[in-house]
């Protein structure tokens, strides 16, 4: 009950920040699920080339992790609440852009200014959880916000694909809009609070990029958070495309984003309290250990429906992977680093995706599309034998 309310000194019970942060993320999710249920299929109607969707795609996540450097400064100062609230509206305006425009170098000069505006979006919102969760909580609360989060991307990529199949894209970035301006007035309406940051202001680009990158236990765990990312850029990308050139309508990509997204919500705040108990090293092994595995068996079927089912399966790996690498990030980081690093952690994400887009579209110019997932089983298996190498942490003392 603690987690979700708090206690009036007067009586009676109301939500805290925590909570009120998680209803805005299930919101706002709701319509990035639906966006990204059909980005890949967008993208392509665009190239109509799998390995130069990827090729873009990678591009964008260059500019992205350029940008979460850039921003140290700016972030460090910023009203995040302010920034939030700007980076949903933009996003709202791109949404109904997305719907109508035709142009394809239009539509390029707005995906660089969304995937900058991405960086903000992220790195405002991330923090606004730390500063509003106690030491002791963050594993759990990145939990429950990472549990609700996902709740979206098992909700919205089966509306995503109906509405897609029988109405088209266009209803869909419509749809996204209107969530996206519901989540804005929903955090309007939190009234969260600007938290004040003292302490000297990184302007410098590249010292923030050699300070970051000089810590082992920072470089490690921003590894195993990029695999990750390399791993739901794969999910997101790359095999919505292979349900499409397998027969399949956009209502399968729907399904199978549905599924992929189930395990997530079903385990994340269990995995998550079970990190803040009893450490995180256990976790990231056996995570990554089922993603690698099933990656294998993928290769070696041809049913597209069993291999669509392996990888729903392998999710319950990632369910104890995604809350549990940026909950361990705030755990390692001293007392106000978190304003310095936080937003260059988060080119984790950047770089896991870029990986991941650039290596299989290059394996995609010489071979068939299922050795990619032996390039992945690889990925992981590697990040597999990486978390033997973390200190671990615990949140709660034995």
């Amino acid at each position: 009950m603690g987690i979700l309310l708090k206690k009036q000194s007067e009586g009676g019970y109301i939500l805290n920040t925590i909570t009120k942060l998680s209803v805005v993320s299930l919101i706002v999710s709701l319509a990035f699920a639906y966006i990204d249920t059909i980005w890949a299929v967008y993208l392509d109607s665009f190239f109509e080339n799998i390995a130069f969707v990827g090729f873009f795609s990678a591009l964008l996540t260059f500019i992205s992790f350029i940008s979460h450097f850039l921003i140290v400064p700016a972030i460090e100062k910023a009203n995040k609440p302010k920034v939030y609230a700007l980076s949903l509206f933009i996003f709202l305006i791109s949404c109904i852009f997305f719907a109508f425009n035709k142009n394809f170098y239009l539509f390029v000069i707005m995906a660089l200014v969304i995937t900058v505006v991405t960086t903000f979006r992220i790195t405002s919102f991330g923090l606004l959880i730390r500063e509003n969760s106690k030491d002791h909580d963050v594993a759990r609360n990145e939990g429950l916000i990472y549990t609700l989060t996902n709740l979206a991307w098992v909700v919205g990529p089966l509306i995503a694909g109906f509405v897609a199949a029988r109405f088209g894209n266009i209803a869909v970035f419509l749809i996204a809009s209107l969530f996206l301006f519901i989540g804005l007035m929903v955090f309007i309406s939190c009234h969260i609070k600007r938290k004040k940051v003292k302490g000297k202001v990184h302007n410098n680009f590249l010292n923030n990029f050699i300070d970051f990158f000089r810590s082992k236990k920072r470089l490690v765990c921003y590894i195993l958070s990029g695999g990750v990312n390399c791993w739901w850029s794969f999910m997101y990308l790359f095999i919505p495309l292979f349900i499409i050139r397998s027969g399949l309508s956009e209502l399968w990509v729907g399904y199978f984003l549905f599924g992929v997204a189930l395990p997530l919500i079903l385990c994340e705040y269990y995995f998550s309290e079970k990190a803040g108990k009893h450490g995180f090293k256990n976790l990231f092994k056996t995570g990554y250990l089922i993603v690698a595995i099933l990656a294998v068996a993928c290769f070696f079927m041809t049913n597209v429906y069993i291999i669509l089912a392996l990888l729903v399966f392998a999710s319950f790996g990632m369910a104890m992977l995604e809350p549990t690498t940026e909950a361990y990030f705030f755990d390692i980081l001293g007392k106000n680093e978190k304003y310095r690093f936080y937003s260059p952690y988060n080119t984790a994400s950047d770089t896991g995706n870029f990986v991941a887009r650039i290596f299989a579209s290059c394996l995609l110019l010489f071979l068939p599309f299922k050795f990619l997932f032996l390039l992945f089983a690889g990925f992981m298996f590697l990040l597999f034998l990486l978390s033997h190498h973390i200190k671990d942490v615990f949140e709660y003392k034995k």
